[in-house]
């Protein structure tokens, strides 16, 4: 039954499931490097020098 209503829909399925599988794993790895961001800076391996969020967002500013 599923079968015959994927086949009235005129949609490649291969293509479609591929798709969604390359759109899954982006998402995995983007979640797994998110992890690992978050692991790396509760564990202070990044520092930000003094003074530079705030000349960050004047430079920003400053560009609009």
């Amino acid at each position: 039954e599923l079968k015959e209503e994927m086949g009235s829909v005129g949609i490649n399925w291969s293509e479609y499931i591929r798709e969604a599988i390359r759109k899954k794993i982006e998402l995995e790895r983007r979640r797994e490097a998110a992890k690992d961001l978050l692991r790396d800076l509760a564990e202070r391996r990044y520092g930000v020098s003094p003074g530079f969020v705030n000349e960050a967002l004047r430079e920003l500013r400053a560009g609009r």
